[in-house]
């Protein structure tokens, strides 16, 4: 079996770009809603996402939190509040397998008022 060799090509500003990475995003495996909670990493979100689990001991449930980097496509333009719909993909980076798909509702009331 022979092997495709890593061909590495530059972009037009000269920076180098593995061939593979401009392949599209499937989306596959779970999809799942949350709220933007940080948007300070370039072409990334922290997408934070609360859920409840019964602990048997106390017979009583509790509030739980993840939070979970995702890709923004570049047409997105989103915001801290925002709530999106997130999907997962094949692995992007180290941290990120998500991709946000949809904005749902834009926290539009940020920044008004006096």
């Amino acid at each position: 079996m022979a092997l495709k060799p890593n061909v590495i090509k530059a972009d037009d500003d000269g920076s180098k770009q593995h061939n593979n990475s401009s392949r599209p995003l499937s989306i596959r495996g779970s999809v799942s809603e949350g709220i933007v909670a940080s948007t300070s990493m370039d072409k990334t979100v922290i997408v934070e996402r609360e859920y409840v689990v019964f602990i048997p001991k106390y017979e009583r449930y509790m509030k739980r939190r993840s939070r979970v980097p995702a890709h923004v496509p570049q047409d997105l333009e989103l915001e801290v509040g925002d709530h999106v719909k997130i999907a997962e993909t094949r692995p992007i980076s180290k941290t990120k397998s998500h991709i946000v798909v949809e904005v749902i509702k834009r926290d539009s009331d940020k920044g008004e008022g006096a």
